[in-house]
């Protein structure tokens, strides 16, 4: 397979990448940018399923600057790099730095980091009035305490700098902080050095959402909400639904714009995840690349809207085209064991078929594999598979969601030494 380009993207450089991610989230990505533009990509280990949608690549540690800056450099040898995008969160400041070497558009290094780093955006936030959760960052169990107290339980506690859920979980009582307080420790060995330590934050109470943002030459334009089920003191994600002209974009949108503003993004597409309390929206974190979990796809499910060829055109300092060209809904079903085990089953019922809005169905985990739910795991090994469904409607596609899930045979036998 060959990705089919626009006559007028041929021979007029090329679009640098900046790690692919897993394949079942993220392909959508690299195959919408590939019609956009020329490819090249940085990876930490060679290509497979990317290779149809490349010009060219190299390998290196993306965690390494100097060794990323010398593939970059080779792939300029080859070709001329016009600009840098990627969808990976933990290359979001590399990019940002090989942006400013080559010249192209992109965000400041600053700026990349305090999207990263949690306490450096609930600085920014604070000072410029946007509202967000209460926060201290601490770095010992001592220190954790002392914060914990001064917010009031419950309280959250999570890693500075990761996302997806991973290392975070909710402390209602004082004795449950010293497991807590380590779990999250663990989870923040390799989050990267624009994390430093703990956060100790507010639990705010209320549906968890996103704003899906983009923002190209400094002016933010919100574009959909993203609405997310949350399971668990770990706060694991289990589903996300998006539907076109969703009436809380009037109301959450110039949030997520002021929250981007004032940490100073002027060129990236942006998660923006808060919480709807009975004071009214607060911020949890801004992800300044597009959601996980697909949420991209969906925004193109259900309004047209293509968020990963938003990102290139936007890398590339072109205007990129929001115009809605569908008004529909898509959600996703993120697929958990109700405990950790080995799976033993994972597979559809016949009765379920291949209906036209089961957009697909996708097992990330066999009969035979263990599937480790936190404390034990984390995101990667938690999923025993996802479904994504398209409706007319929000509620469509609730209804549609549960009848595909209802219809899937899984089965994990316990194992509690395991981990």
């Amino acid at each position: 397979m060959t990705a089919s380009l626009p006559d007028n993207t041929l021979d007029k450089g090329v679009l640098l990448v900046l790690g692919s991610g897993d394949k079942a989230f993220s392909s959508y990505c690299l195959a919408a940018a590939a019609t956009r533009s020329p490819l090249v990509l940085v990876a930490e280990a060679e290509p497979t399923w990317q290779l149809p949608y490349l010009r060219d690549h190299e390998v290196a540690d993306l965690g390494d600057l100097e060794e990323l800056r010398w593939a970059v450099a080779r792939l300029a040898d080859r070709h001329e790099i016009k600009g840098v995008v990627t969808w990976d969160e933990h290359a979001l400041v590399p990019a940002a730095h090989i942006a400013t070497d080559l010249a192209v558009p992109g965000q400041s290094s600053a700026t990349a980091t305090a999207c990263r780093n949690k306490a450096a955006s609930r600085a920014v936030w604070v000072s410029e009035g946007v509202p967000s959760a209460q926060s201290i960052r601490v770095t010992s169990l001592v220190t954790a305490t002392t914060a914990a107290r001064r917010i009031g339980l419950p309280v959250v506690i999570k890693p500075a700098a990761r996302t997806g859920g991973v290392g975070v979980v909710r402390v209602d009582r004082l004795d449950e902080l010293p497991a807590a307080f380590a779990y999250a420790s663990a989870s923040a060995e390799d989050q990267g050095p624009e994390g430093s330590g703990i956060l100790v934050e507010e639990l705010l109470e209320g549906p968890e959402i996103g704003v899906e943002c983009v923002t190209s030459h400094g002016i933010t334009t919100a574009v959909a909400v993203t609405r997310t089920e949350l399971a668990g003191p770990h706060f694991q994600a289990v589903g996300h639904i998006v539907a076109a002209g969703d009436p809380l974009l009037a109301e959450v949108g110039p949030i997520a714009e002021a929250a981007l503003d004032a940490l100073g993004v002027n060129s990236a597409i942006s998660h923006v995840e808060m919480r709807l309390t009975t004071a009214g929206p607060k911020l949890l974190e801004v992800n300044a690349r597009i959601g996980g979990d697909l949420v991209g796809h969906l925004i193109n499910l259900a309004t047209g809207i293509d968020l990963a060829a938003a990102a290139v055109d936007i890398a590339l300092g072109r205007e990129p085209d929001l115009t809605p060209t569908r008004a529909a809904a898509a959600g996703i079903r993120l697929l958990h064991p109700a405990g950790s085990g080995t799976v033993r089953a994972a597979k559809p019922r016949p009765e379920l078929g291949t209906p036209d809005w089961l957009e697909r169905l996708v097992w990330e985990l066999r009969p035979g594999q263990q599937a480790l739910l936190p404390p034990r795991g984390d995101l990667g090994t938690a999923r025993l598979g996802h479904l994504v469904v398209t409706g007319a409607d929000a509620a469509q596609v609730h209804e549609r969601l549960a009848h595909a899930e209802g219809l899937l045979d899984i089965a994990v036998d316990p194992q509690p030494t395991i981990g």
